[in-house]
C-alpha cells in the first residue's frame, strides 16, 4: 500500500490525530492518490480527528472544492472528524463570489485552532505535567 504513496502531501500523526495539507498544484492523479492515502490512514489508525492546512493554497476551484467535501464525508463515514485550517482571505471572497460552497467542510482560522477544536492539546506549562509523572 505505500507503493502508490503521494509524493508532497505528507500526512503525520499526532496522537489519534492525523495532520496533512495541500499544496498549490492538485491535480486529479495527485488528489486521488491522496484522497485514498488518507482515508487508509483513517482507517488503519483509528484516527478520530483530520487537520487539513490549505494555507499555502493561493486558489480553490470547483475541483479542489469537491475534493475537500468528499474527503470530509469519507472521513465521517470512517468515525473522524475533519477541519480545514488557514484559509486566506482572498481565497475564502473568491468561494463566494464563484457560488462555492464548502458543504459539510468544517474550517478553522489556522492550524493551532483547528487542532484545539479536535481536542488536540499542547502542554503549555510541561514541568507540571512531569512532576505528576514522575512517580514511577
Amino acid at each position: 500500500m505505500n507503493g502508490h504513496r503521494s509524493p508532497g502531501v505528507p500526512i503525520l500523526r499526532l496522537g489519534d490525530v492525523l495532520v496533512t495539507g495541500l499544496l498549490n498544484e492538485l491535480d486529479d492523479r495527485t488528489a486521488i492518490a491522496f484522497t485514498e492515502e488518507l482515508t487508509e490512514r483513517i482507517s488503519a489508525e483509528g484516527a478520530r480527528g483530520v487537520l487539513i492546512d490549505i494555507s499555502r493554497l493561493e486558489v480553490i476551484d470547483s475541483f479542489v472544492a469537491r475534493t475537500l467535501m468528499e474527503l470530509t464525508t469519507v472521513a465521517r463515514l470512517l468515525g473522524a472528524r475533519v477541519i480545514v485550517a488557514g484559509m486566506r482571505p482572498p481565497v475564502a471572497i473568491t468561494l463566494v463570489e464563484l457560488g462555492i460552497e464548502l458543504v459539510g467542510v468544517e474550517t478553522a482560522l489556522n492550524p493551532e485552532q483547528g487542532l484545539a477544536a479536535l481536542g488536540w492539546r499542547q502542554a503549555q506549562q510541561p514541568l507540571e505535567g512531569a512532576r505528576r509523572g514522575t512517580a514511577r
